[in-house]
């Protein structure tokens, strides 16, 4: 695989169209996480999405690793599937990692990832990491949004660097 600025831009036009199986998938994990932690989460739209994948894809050293994430689990096929189970894992905790951001957000973003997967079972002609790709990418970008009651202000941990 060689990774050019070009395959960067077809795999961010890739990632955007994606949506149409992404948004819903976010939408659902977002509803079935709220109930689970007895609160509410805003649902996302097409253009939140949209404007998510333009934010990743501007920061370029971001934009090569998703890309190229992206494009080995879209084309990760093992012969039989529970072989490759593990890689597949992997790639998909990395790549919903790596779009969701930094700590604490990448971790929570892998361990959405788990649940996330579950949700998600792709088409059997279908290559074995695509619905891995598509559980990373719902996963990544619901934990990059806003919508979480817990993400909506300033942290009570935080330290004034100038109290003694």
């Amino acid at each position: 695989m060689r990774v050019t600025p070009a395959v960067v831009a077809t795999e961010r036009t890739w990632i955007e169209d994606r949506g149409e199986v992404v948004v819903p998938l976010i939408n659902r994990v977002r509803t079935d996480l709220g109930d689970a932690f007895e609160t509410d989460v805003e649902r996302i739209s097409d253009e939140q999405y949209h404007d998510a994948v333009r934010t990743v894809f501007a920061d370029g050293d971001r934009a090569v690793n998703v890309a190229a994430l992206a494009a080995i689990l879209r084309d990760l096929d093992v012969e039989g599937d529970y072989p490759g189970f593990v890689v597949d894992e992997q790639l998909g905790r990395q790549l919903a990692a790596t779009v969701a951001g930094g700590q604490p957000l990448s971790t929570l973003a892998e361990a959405t990832f788990h649940y996330t997967d579950v949700q998600r079972h792709g088409d059997p002609d279908d290559a074995a990491g695509l619905d891995d790709l598509d559980a990373a990418l719902a996963a990544g970008f619901q934990t990059r949004l806003p919508g979480w009651e817990w993400t909506e202000g300033e942290s009570p941990f935080g330290i004034d660097p100038d109290r003694e």
